[in-house]
């Protein structure tokens, strides 16, 4: 996968905020790769970008650094993965938990390595984080998923400080509400105009975080709806 134009790499892809970062970085004429466990669902999005799909569990380091392997050094990564389970605290499924963990941050830390790898060498590069509102509060009955966003956000924390004076700029964003689905969302209607995220002005954040100066870096940018009683 090689080419003059720059590369993103977008793991975790499928429909709603990955498929926007998609489209927008293919309008930006970059390179997109998407890596996700089934990647048969991604053929409309490749179709449209003119992406390669990469079959890839985040959690799995052999299939990291396959993936790795396969593509040219990134300049942008967004690691987008997770996965949660609810319930009475003392009522949780161990491996559920375990789960959680491995897919939201290990999976996190698995990508960040081999991406910053090669990034350092290169001497340039971007990595985001997308996070949640569990990133920077936890929830009655969802305490696995909140463990797992504030696992990635303060791995995140710490690779801007240590990276960012390798020229490599690390950001967090807290999504920070629920991002609207394609083909109609029922949840819209009970939240009101504009009380969803929608996921191409989510995207819109992420590309004009990704062409700041770096004498003005971002770590963390949160996002939320507006809505009337905010």
């Amino acid at each position: 996968m090689s080419n003059a134009n720059p590369l993103a790499l977008i793991v975790g892809a499928g429909s709603g905020l990955s498929a926007s970062l998609a489209r927008k970085c293919a309008a930006a004429g970059m390179r997109v790769a998407l890596a996700a466990r089934h990647v048969g669902k991604l053929d409309p999005l490749v179709a449209e970008t003119h992406a390669r799909a990469f079959a890839c569990d985040a959690a799995n380091p052999v299939e990291v650094a396959e993936l790795f392997s396969a593509i040219d050094t990134p300049e942008l990564v967004v690691y987008n993965p997770s996965y949660r389970v609810r319930g009475p605290f003392l009522q949780l499924d161990p491996e559920e938990v375990r789960k959680t963990l491995t897919i939201t941050a290990y999976g996190g830390f698995l990508v960040a390595q081999a991406a910053l790898a090669r990034m350092v060498e290169r001497g340039r590069g971007s990595l985001f984080f997308t996070g949640a509102s569990a990133s920077v509060k936890g929830y009655a009955e969802s305490a696995p998923f909140a463990m797992g966003k504030f696992a990635l956000r303060g791995m995140a924390q710490s690779l801007a400080r240590e990276f960012g004076p390798k020229n490599i700029h690390v950001a967090h964003f807290v999504i920070d509400g629920g991002i609207a689905r394609s083909g109609g969302d029922h949840r819209a209607a009970a939240r009101g105009a504009d009380g969803m995220l929608d996921p191409d002005a989510i995207a819109e954040t992420y590309m004009a975080v990704y062409r700041q100066h770096r004498s003005a870096w971002s770590f963390e940018v949160e996002l939320r709806p507006w809505v009337e009683k905010f």
